[in-house]
């Protein structure tokens, strides 16, 4: 059994290796809370090894962020410096590869107004916009990983004291990205293959309607753009550098028709938004734009994800996962989308990606949006997967094929 401290140095590896898949004289931007200063440490050691350039990292710090939003004045909100904006061109000038490591507590920012944490999405949004839209499109390779946060850990293991709750959930990271395989780079290569499999089974279908049913009350469909292609696990940018955007990744995904979604979808996991839970919620879309929603919880939270730009209010992403998937066999709620999503089927409000429509890389903004793609400043992730979710697919000549029955591949 490997001991912990060379389970985290071969997961840094994983990281680098298969994740950013990290090149040679190129830097690298890691974002990460302090608390997790050994780990990114790591993962430099690792990048370096492979003759990174530099390694930037940005740092950032729960209880800090808390107090800002408690203490400091709308107008601060509201505004993004300059040098930040600048920072980031000069990332992107220099080809850097993008790390982020989630571990964040998802009551963090409950007890805060949450009009600021509003106004901080939106200009972040709004000021960084090239940038997101260049990740988005593939233009360099990131990765989201996580790291175990005590705050995150006692959230989801709170019968637990903070060290175990700590070790536990590392320990649940690891089961998930297939640290305990006897080589993890050669089980990720296998995995990735199945979800390539998966992938080209249903371009070759080439659905043109998804409808989705279970008895939650979910009856949905969602219209694909005639150009769509699906993608999973893996992927090039557009300088041909394979990378892994999200690890652990159980997901394959395209983009729907904008104007083209209706019908009602139940949630299937609390989506947490900006440090606040959201659960138990209900959308109805009319020709792709939500028409109604409610939840038993952070119902006014769901509300202020919409109120960032209308066009949040349309779908931009449909993404397939088992319910059976390795993650959702743990029986854990995570409170965190990079793994929830990955132990649900799920849809996301907002920006699409215009990598999953064919010959995007050709293609001017206003033709990807004519294309039916979704073009805003937020993509918020939400489950909907359940035990029971059916989704049957429409091809273009009218035949009905099972593409999920009772939660899992049909």
């Amino acid at each position: 059994m490997k001991d912990f401290k060379n389970l985290l140095r071969e997961y840094a590896r994983l990281i680098i290796e298969v994740g950013i898949n990290q090149q040679k004289d190129k830097p690298l931007v890691i974002q990460s809370a302090v608390e997790h200063a050994d780990f990114v440490r790591l993962l430099a050691e690792e990048a370096y090894g492979k003759g990174c350039e530099e390694v930037i990292v940005n740092w950032n710090d729960g209880e800090l962020s808390k107090l800002r939003y408690n203490h400091s004045p709308m107008h601060v909100f509201e505004n993004i410096p300059p040098s930040t904006v600048e920072k980031f061109k000069e990332y992107d000038k220099r080809d850097a590869g993008f790390i982020s490591i989630t571990s964040e507590d998802p009551d963090l920012l409950k007890s805060v107004d949450t009009k600021k944490v509003s106004a901080q999405s939106k200009a972040t949004s709004l000021a960084l916009k090239e940038h997101y839209d260049a990740m988005m499109s593939d233009e360099y390779c990131w990765c989201v990983v996580a790291a175990a946060g005590k705050d995150w850990a006692k959230k989801i293991f709170p019968e637990l004291g903070e060290e175990e709750a700590v070790s536990k959930l590392w320990d649940e990271i690891f089961k998930s990205t297939r640290m305990y395989e006897e080589d993890p780079v050669k089980a990720w290569r296998k995995h990735i293959a199945f979800l390539e499999e998966k992938v080209n089974w249903l371009n070759e279908k080439h659905f043109r309607y998804l409808k989705y049913t279970n008895a939650k009350g979910t009856d949905l469909s969602v219209e694909l753009p005639e150009a769509h292609q699906w993608m999973g696990g893996a992927g090039n940018s557009r300088k041909g550098i394979y990378f892994v955007a999200n690890m652990p990744t159980e997901e394959v995904f395209t983009l729907p028709k904008k104007d083209s979604v209706n019908g009602t979808v139940y949630s299937s996991k609390p989506l947490v938004f900006n440090g606040n839970l959201i659960e138990d919620f209900k959308i109805t879309f009319k020709d792709g734009r939500v028409e109604s929603y409610s939840a038993k919880k952070g119902e006014q939270i769901l509300g202020e994800i919409f109120a960032i730009d209308d066009n949040g209010r349309y779908l931009g992403e449909v993404a397939l996962v088992p319910f059976h998937s390795p993650i959702s066999q743990r029986n854990l709620i995570f409170f965190n989308t990079l793994f929830d999503e990955n132990a649900s089927c799920h849809l996301a409000f907002g920006q699409a990606y215009p990598t999953c429509l064919k010959g995007s890389e050709n293609m001017s903004p206003e033709e990807i949006k004519a294309a039916g793609a979704n073009e805003a400043l937020v993509h918020e992730d939400f489950m909907v997967g359940t035990e029971d979710l059916s989704i049957t697919g429409i091809t273009w000549a009218g035949e009905k094929i099972p593409v999920f029955m009772n939660g899992d591949w049909a």
